[in-house]
């Protein structure tokens, strides 16, 4: 016989791909780990409702210490609006209940989130910026603080304001200022501090970034304070550029705390001066 008898093989089918091993999943960028002091359990629909509930206590509290200055110090219902911008001691009060309340609202949403404490679960933590320790930041930053007054009354000299200022009823009595000192050293720091830069801070950082979490906690911080301000723009641009220096500090040192310390030396600061100076204190009323 003629030729090969061998029959011909049969031609090799190329696997399908899927038989040469499961399809790969597409490469993704591993995700940037969340600093530790950013990483908190509340979102931005937390800050979203924090804030609707601060409005709503505020038009609460204020219209319940109307009602009782009308009833309880006989101040005329045509006079209460006036009366509630201007008398130091019926505004502080007011402010301290507000503030108490925000507190209040904020340890109950943390609580439910977390097992961790309170003051850390909301960003008070140690200081930690380089290998500098607390006895070293703790007066840097409250020098800091009084340096950032400093810049900002100097900066006053750059716009005149002719118009009175809603605060600056506040001041008009040595008792006014007193009260209004008291608050601005014993309590404001510590609870804008813990909404501004512990709560708000964070979620805005994750969202947007640390630059852009920083500004725009600092901005937010200086509008809300814009009706005591309304007229003064100066004052106003001023504030904003604070907001944003204390955001800055509390992201340098991982810490409310350290905003807390410029804060507290900023006020310090401005107070202090208003107390040292004759002129200033001649011109309030006894």
């Amino acid at each position: 016989m003629s030729g090969d008898s061998t029959p011909p093989l049969p031609p090799i089918e190329s696997p399908p791909p899927e038989s040469m091993g499961e399809p790969r999943a597409p490469l993704t960028p591993p995700r940037t780990p969340i600093p530790a002091d950013l990483d908190t359990p509340w979102d931005k629909a937390d800050v979203v409702i924090f804030f609707a509930f601060g409005l709503l206590m505020l038009f609460l509290i204020s219209s319940i210490f109307s009602a009782l200055a009308v009833a309880y110090l006989h101040v005329p219902v045509n006079q209460v609006v006036k009366f509630g911008a201007t008398n130091a001691g019926f505004v502080v009060s007011r402010q301290v209940v507000w503030f108490g309340c925000l507190l209040v609202y904020l340890y109950a949403v943390i609580r439910r989130r977390t097992a961790e404490p309170f003051w850390r679960a909301i960003g008070w933590r140690k200081l930690r910026l380089g290998e500098a320790g607390g006895a070293v930041l703790v007066p840097a930053f409250l020098l800091g603080g009084a340096m950032l007054a400093l810049g900002a009354d100097l900066s006053s000299f750059l716009y005149k304001t002719t118009k009175e200022l809603p605060i600056e009823a506040l001041y008009s009595t040595r008792r006014g200022l007193e009260y209004v000192m008291a608050f601005g050293i014993l309590v404001a720091p510590l609870v804008e501090e813990t909404v501004f830069r512990g709560f708000v801070y964070p979620v805005l950082a994750r969202r947007f970034g640390i630059f852009l979490g920083i500004t725009l906690t600092g901005a937010l911080f200086g509008l809300v304070h814009m009706p005591q301000l309304w007229g003064g723009w100066g004052q106003i641009a001023t504030l904003l550029v604070v907001g944003i220096v204390l955001t800055a500090a509390r992201a340098a040192g991982h810490s409310v705390l350290a905003s807390y310390l410029m804060h507290l030396g900023y006020n310090g600061f401005l107070f202090a001066g208003i107390f040292m100076t004759p002129e200033a204190l001649r011109t309030l009323h006894p």
